[in-house]
């Protein structure tokens, strides 16, 4: 009886053993997302990155930006039961903007002129524009799994103490809550891997009406200037930025969301079900990290966000090296061009593949 408990023991430590040395093989991610749902670009890029055979998704911090954040933590929580990934923790972030809000840019409007989207604050996905406490209903059905306890500044902080300089930072909403972790922690940026940000817009070739007369504007960094400024001016090792310039080349047609419906994966049917015909404007941004060449062109621009509170609140800055301000801008690493086909493929394969098993 000994002899086999002890060989049971052997194979519980050497399958531990087994398991943490394929988590350390695996590229560690945090997920801050502005999570409107079902489906959409919010969600997809989650899935991409969570399907992934290569990432170990450490924690998903939600804040408000396409949506409000309460009923994005929901969408968030069911889409993991969906998939059978209920061990990410989803970590509630910002539900306002630092300075910025819907009243303020109500007065803007009148002086300076109608802002086309402003996420959840005159948009909500098939419903009337509603508070932060309402709840629409859910159309994938309502979660049974709860929120983690802890808040997403202080999860984000503790993420990169734990993993010094090993934690990239994928940032596909606005800003808040990396720069409530700045805030609270100065050193949060230099222990961490890479940012890698959906935001900001120089000069995108585009007939929509969004874009086309303000071309510097754009969601993610306009939502809260304040943070995008303390999140630019942070002392990160590495910043990628995916842009509207890039973003718009591509889109989410129905051949696409076709070719992941032939995939019998749960998660693959949600996509199939819930998917929109949009800009992959997140996908992008999350794909291009795992794979950087379908990446054709890029450059390094010197960054920053308009916080002057006047007619070009939010908009963003940008500098050819040399001619920046030096006032503590960061340089990053903008993607100009993009092998579409490849990307594409990829995008397909990832929403398509079976999850990765819970650890």
């Amino acid at each position: 009886m000994k002899s086999i408990l002890r060989v049971c023991a052997f194979l519980i430590m050497a399958t531990a053993c087994f398991s943490n040395a394929a988590a350390q093989g695996k590229r560690l991610v945090v997920i801050d997302q502005d999570a409107a749902g079902p489906g959409g670009t919010d969600m997809q890029a989650i899935l991409c990155l969570i399907n992934s055979p290569d990432t170990n998704v450490l924690g998903i911090t939600v804040l408000t930006g396409d949506a409000w954040r309460d009923e994005e933590v929901l969408h968030t929580l069911r889409l993991l039961e969906i998939i059978g990934r209920t061990d990410i923790p989803v970590v509630p972030g910002a539900a306002f903007p630092l300075v910025n809000s819907r009243e303020y840019i109500a007065k803007w409007e009148t002086l300076y002129g109608k802002i086309v989207y402003q996420g959840a604050w005159n948009y909500a996905k098939g419903y009337p524009v509603h508070g932060p406490a309402e709840i629409p209903p859910m159309p994938e059905g309502k979660p049974t799994t709860k929120t983690s306890t802890e808040d997403a500044a202080h999860f984000l902080v503790r993420m990169v103490h734990e993993h010094p300089h090993e934690v990239t930072v994928y940032a596909a909403g606005p800003m808040t809550d990396l720069a409530l972790a700045i805030a609270l922690d100065p050193q949060f940026a230099e222990l961490s891997k890479e940012l890698i940000v959906m935001g900001g817009s120089i000069n995108p070739k585009t007939d929509d009406p969004e874009f086309s007369l303000t071309p510097t504007r754009e969601f993610n960094f306009w939502m809260d200037p304040e943070a995008s400024h303390a999140v630019l001016h942070a002392r990160w090792p590495r910043v990628v930025l995916t842009t509207v310039d890039i973003s718009v080349k591509t889109r989410m047609e129905k051949d696409l969301i076709e070719q992941v419906r032939k995939s019998p994966t749960p998660a693959a049917q949600y996509v199939a079900k819930y998917a929109e015909a949009n800009y992959l404007w997140d996908e992008l941004a999350a794909v291009a990290w795992l794979d950087p060449t379908i990446i054709t062109k890029s450059r390094k621009l010197y960054v920053d966000v308009n916080t002057d509170r006047g007619a070009g609140y939010g908009n963003t800055l940008v500098w050819e090296p040399g001619q920046q301000p030096g006032l503590g801008e960061v340089l990053a690493e903008v993607q100009d061009d993009l092998d579409k086909p490849k990307f594409y493929k990829l995008y397909t394969d990832l929403l398509s593949r079976p999850t990765p098993a819970a650890k």
